[in-house]
C-alpha cells in the first residue's frame, strides 16, 4: 500500500469508516477484489487504507470528480459488495464525499 498519487484539486474524495464484526466471512477476498474493480473504473485516482487491531478501518478513495466517485457506487458488483458489508462485515460505518479543494505534501519524483 503506498499514498494514491492525486493531481492538483479539485477532485472527490470518499471517505469509508468503518467498524468490523468478528471474522473475516469472506472480507480479505471481496477488498481485495472491490480494490481491483474500483482501479478499473473510469475516473479512478487511487485509494488508500489502514484499519486498526480494534476493527476500525478508514478507506479513502479518490475520484476525477462527484460523478465517477457516484458511478462508482452503482457497479453492481460494488452493490453486491455494499450488502454484504451491511450483513456480514461491518457493525456500523459512515460514508463521507468531500471534494478536495487544497493539497500539499513533499514532491514525489514520478
Amino acid at each position: 500500500m503506498s499514498i494514491a498519487p492525486t493531481p492538483e484539486p479539485p477532485y472527490t474524495a470518499v471517505v469509508f469508516t468503518s467498524l468490523r464484526t468478528e471474522g473475516d466471512h469472506g472480507y480479505a477476498a471481496m477488498a481485495e477484489r472491490m480494490d481491483r474493480l474500483a482501479a478499473e473504473q473510469p475516473g479512478y485516482l487511487g485509494i488508500e487504507a489502514a484499519r486498526d487491531a480494534d476493527g476500525l478501518g478508514i478507506t479513502v478513495s479518490y475520484w476525477v470528480d462527484d460523478a465517477a466517485a457516484a458511478a462508482w457506487k452503482q457497479v453492481a458488483e460494488h452493490l453486491a459488495a455494499q450488502r454484504r458489508g451491511r450483513e456480514d462485515w461491518y457493525a456500523d460505518y459512515r460514508v463521507r464525499v468531500a471534494t478536495v479543494g487544497r493539497a500539499y505534501g513533499p514532491v514525489t519524483p514520478s
